[in-house]
């Protein structure tokens, strides 16, 4: 008889707002309780039933109550869920549906769900991936959580799922756009193109490439400088900024490249064929030519032009590595005109090269891992493939092409799509300056390392170093690279401007700035520029593909995976990261990433220490492992579900001897 009482009601609400209230997340565990995060530092325990009102990831207000002489948190309102439009797994509750999110932590979670209108119930059967979007929440008022299905994505044992469930999770298509029936080449009537058909431009791509869209030539000089040329496939002579496919290709940003598939950013016909180089097919081509110096330094004669051009001869990188590196290729055997455009292209890319390291920033090599798929989807190996010579001749070809463009574009119209780097976060300089400092690094202000020129000498410092720790401790301190519309420097490449456009096949941005590039042969205004916008769709795009990219890699991973905790087999792992829980690592022999919980070291919290800051892990205050360390391991669980690995150090830590033992000396004292 006391719930319906008016004056009861009335007085629990006012003691709940004089009790104190905090914003936090919710953290769920396996046994029903939880935790509501409020920082780093505080945390305050929910009981299961307060648990029932909200789901792992809730953004909430809740009231702090005393009970049973502990603090503990009960939600009282919503500030943002966790799940609003999700990827799920069909759960049949009698017969009625239900939904559980993909999530680790929501696995336990069986929401009950309704197809959305149009979308047959009947189809949708047990463990069939969906879509779902959560429209009931407990805090909102509502009795229990309840979902809408929106889309089956695909039946629950069907072998694609990893590369299907991640695109829709992240919102990407899962194929090319559509194309039309008759492409039609739209070119400025003023522009004129070159005939460059009987230059012996050569591409250089993988095996199974088939959007080539940039081919090379160079020539050496009597005093060693260069002659260079790069043309770029042209899909603005098809596309206009007015065409719906404009608007397609925007809307997209970029081809998005999956372990073993990709999903072209424009048609195929277009993309693979006739924008293409081809071998022996005449194309049109944006194009740069640039002399370079025999110690690598870029004239200042860059000039960019239209042109007609023919690929001479599409080769792959490995047969042109092993030509370069070993004088001959089983594969490969070329004419002497291609032999002198290569080994010319060769002396090219070594030179720029070597200008690189003494004056801007090179990233140190890491093997690029590639997983050889069979017809139905099996990871039948996985290939961890190193960048060799005929890789580098490329890279250093489009690095200096990029290069050229970014001044171009800067000289005459001051903006672009430019492809930028901050260097390190402004409120962590003087953190950068003591640490480098302490480590020996010589003559570094926070004044230098505010110019291009002081980051790189501080970049190509660390580099030298006889371990990467320091260098993997100060990359936390940097800046994320931007993609924006104003010239500004490159930091992480040491460069003090950079401006892609040698793939506008598979990048919007190189698209725009092909057609400010043509505007600037015209010496016309262009016919597009990039609005404020452009550069924050184009970042959030790639981000996207990034995170669907690693999804799927880590799907595959587990998969593949899967039986060798059982065989105890021993692999080496580089750390990459350190926080307190433990450290992750990145497996060499096959680059998959695998969590060491700190317990798995060494399982006795008063000696152990996993210290993110340092990034370090200690033992009785000693330093055991730091970051960029390697070590032996063994996988200790690869769980599918979840796609996640966890491993441990073949090296023992052995704990010390509990209080209650002693030893026979002790015994005979």
């Amino acid at each position: 008889m006391f719930q319906d009482n008016p004056l009861l009601a009335q007085l629990k609400q006012q003691i709940q707002e004089n009790l104190p209230k905090k914003e936090g997340t919710i953290k769920a565990t396996d046994k029903g309780f939880g935790f509501l995060e409020v920082d780093s530092k505080t945390s305050f325990f929910i009981p299961p039933p307060y648990m029932k009102k909200c789901l792992h990831g809730d953004k909430v207000m809740a009231i702090i109550r005393t009970e049973k002489e502990r603090e503990v948190a009960e939600p009282e309102e919503l500030l943002e869920p966790s799940l609003t439009r999700f990827i799920g797994r069909v759960k049949l509750f009698k017969g009625k549906l239900n939904v559980v999110p993909d999530h680790p932590q929501l696995k336990k979670q069986s929401l009950k769900a309704r197809a959305r209108k149009g979308l047959n119930p009947e189809e949708l059967k047990e463990g069939d991936w969906v879509v779902a979007h959560l429209i009931r929440h407990p805090l909102k008022g509502d009795n229990g959580f309840f979902v809408e299905i929106s889309k089956k994505i695909t039946d629950a044992n069907d072998k694609i799922a990893p590369w299907w469930v991640t695109l829709a999770q992240n919102d990407l298509p899962n194929s090319e756009p559509d194309g039309i029936d008759n492409w039609e080449l739209k070119d400025d009537a003023d522009l004129v193109r070159e005939d460059l058909t009987a230059i012996p431009f050569v591409t250089i791509d993988g095996e199974s490439t088939k959007d080539m869209d940039d081919a090379l030539w160079a020539e050496k000089n009597a005093d060693g400088s260069f002659n260079l040329m790069i043309a770029i496939a042209d899909p603005t002579a098809y596309i206009t900024p007015d065409d719906s496919m404009d608007k397609v290709a925007r809307d997209r940003g970029f081809t998005i490249y999956l372990p073993g598939r990709n999903i072209p950013m424009l048609p195929r016909e277009l993309a693979d064929d006739l924008c293409s180089l081809i071998e022996n097919q005449e194309r049109p081509a944006l194009c740069c030519s640039v002399t370079v110096s025999a110690d690598g330094v870029i004239g200042d004669d860059i000039r960019f032009f239209a042109a007609n051009m023919k690929s001479h001869a599409r080769l792959a990188y490995d047969n042109v590595s092993d030509w370069l590196e070993n004088g001959a290729s089983d594969a490969w055997t070329p004419s002497e005109e291609i032999a002198q455009v290569v080994r010319d292209l060769y002396d090219f890319s070594r030179a720029r090269a070597t200008w690189r390291e003494e004056n801007a920033v090179v990233f140190p090599d890491r093997p690029d891992y590639r997983f050889e798929l069979s017809e139905d989807n099996d990871v039948v190996a996985i290939h961890a493939d190193m960048r060799r010579s005929a890789n580098r001749l490329v890279e250093e070809s489009m690095i200096t092409a990029n290069i050229c463009a970014g001044k171009a574009l800067r000289e005459k119209f001051s903006t672009g799509v430019f492809n930028t780097h901050a260097g390190f976060k402004p409120e962590k300089m003087a953190e950068v300056v003591e640490l480098v400092t302490e480590h020996g690094a010589p003559d570094v202000t926070a004044e230098s390392l505010a110019t291009v020129e002081g980051f790189a000498t501080l970049r190509r410092w660390l580099t030298e170093q006889e371990t990467s720790y320091l260098d993997n401790r100060i990359r936390k301190y940097q800046s994320y690279s931007e993609i924006g519309n104003q010239p500004l420097p490159h930091f992480a490449m040491g460069l003090d401007v950079y401006a892609t456009w040698t793939s506008p096949i598979r990048k919007y941005g190189d698209m725009i700035n092909h057609r400010m590039l043509k505007a600037l042969v015209l010496d016309k205004e262009p016919v597009q520029t990039p609005d404020e916008t452009v550069g924050e769709e184009l970042a959030l795009h790639r981000k996207h593909h990034k995170i669907a990219e690693r999804n799927v890699g880590d799907w595959l991973y587990a998969r593949t995976l899967a039986e060798e905790p059982a065989k105890e087999t021993r692999y080496t792992g580089e750390i990459f990261d350190i926080n307190r829980a433990g450290m992750r690592v990145r497996v060499l022999e096959n680059g998959a990433m695998a969590f060491v919980p700190g317990a798995l070291i060494l399982d006795n919290k008063q000696r152990i220490e996993c210290n993110g800051d340092n990034g370090t892990v200690s033992i009785d205050k000693e330093v055991v492992y730091r970051l960029g360390d390697t070590l032996e391991i063994v996988l200790t669980e690869v769980n599918q579900e979840n796609r996640s690995i966890v491993a441990k150090p073949t090296q023992v830590f052995a704990d010390a001897p509990k209080a209650e033992e002693t030893t026979p000396e002790e015994k005979t004292a």
